[in-house]
C-alpha cells in the first residue's frame, strides 16, 4: 500500500524522524525510557493475550518487537504494518535472524489510517506510539477497530504524562532537558527525537484528556487502562464491539 499522496506535515515529520533511527532504535527506546518501554510491551502482549491459530495485525510495528513477541507467546500468525520503509528493514533484520519468527510474521508498508484490509479480518489488533502521530485520532481510532472482528481485542503502548506535582516536574526535567542530552550523544537523528518526545506527548494528552472514551467512540468496549511506571507510561486495551467470541 502507498501512503496518501499529499501527506500532511505532521506525517512527514515522523516519516522523517524515524529515517535515521532504526539500527539503535530498540536499544535507545529502553534507555530513553530507563529501561521501562520492554516492560510496558510485554505488559502489552499479556493483555491482548493471542491464542494458537489465530490471525493478529500490528499497527506502527517499528522494529517488530511487539510482532516477535506475540508470536513467541503463542502459535499465532502475524501482520506487522508501519509506514517507514527505514523501521521495516529493521524488522526484516530481526526476522532474518530467526526464522522461525519469520515462518509466522508478515511486514507490510501501510498507513494505519488506510488499513489494506477487510472488515474484522483480524482475531486482534496491538499498536505502539501511535497516536501522537495521525492527523484525525478518532478517525484513526475507528480504523483500527474496523479490521477487527466482533470480540476481539485491541491493545496500545503510549507514553504518559505523570500527575501534576513533584513527579510531573520531575518527568519535564527529564523529557525536556535529559532527553536531549542523551540524544545528542547518539546522533543527530536521536537530537531531533530528543526535543521532540516531551511537548509531543503533553500536547497528546492536553488534546485527548479521555482515551478511554475515545477508544470507546470508535467501537471498542470493556476499556481498561494501566499507567505503570508512576504515569510515564499507558498501557490500554478493550474489546471489540458486538457479539462476544464463543
Amino acid at each position: 500500500m502507498t501512503l496518501a499522496a499529499d501527506p500532511s506535515p505532521r506525517k512527514l515529520h515522523a516519516l522523517g524522524l524515524f529515517e535515521g533511527l532504526p539500527r539503535g532504535y530498540d536499544r535507545m527506546g529502553a534507555l530513553l525510557s530507563f529501561g521501562q518501554d520492554p516492560l510496558w510491551r510485554r505488559a502489552l502482549v499479556r493483555a491482548v493475550d493471542p491464542q494458537p491459530g489465530q490471525r493478529v495485525l500490528d499497527v506502527a510495528t517499528g522494529t517488530g518487537m511487539v510482532a516477535a513477541a506475540l508470536a513467541r507467546r503463542s502459535a499465532c500468525e502475524v501482520v506487522a504494518l508501519d509506514q517507514s520503509e527505514a523501521m521495516l528493514a529493521a524488522a526484516r533484520r530481526r526476522l532474518a535472524a530467526d526464522p522461525r519468527l519469520a515462518a509466522r510474521i508478515s511486514l507490510i508498508h501501510g498507513e494505519a489510517e488506510r488499513l489494506p484490509f477487510a472488515d474484522a479480518e483480524f482475531d486482534a489488533l496491538t499498536f505502539t506510539y501511535l497516536l501522537r502521530y495521525v492527523d484525525d485520532r478518532a478517525e484513526a481510532m475507528r480504523e483500527l477497530a474496523r479490521v477487527v472482528r466482533p470480540g476481539g481485542r485491541i491493545g496500545m503502548v503510549e507514553f504518559g504524562c505523570p500527575p501534576r506535582g513533584p513527579l510531573r516536574a520531575l518527568w519535564r526535567l527529564h523529557t525536556r532537558v535529559g532527553l536531549p542530552l542523551l540524544g545528542r550523544l547518539v546522533s543527530p537523528a536521536w537530537l531531533e527525537v530528543g526535543r521532540f518526545l516531551g511537548p509531543s506527548i503533553e500536547q497528546l494528552h492536553t488534546l485527548e484528556p479521555d482515551l478511554v472514551g475515545l477508544w470507546e467512540a470508535a467501537g471498542i468496549r470493556d476499556v481498561a487502562l494501566r499507567a505503570p511506571s508512576f504515569g510515564a507510561g499507558v498501557v490500554m486495551w478493550g474489546v471489540r464491539d458486538g457479539d462476544r467470541a464463543p
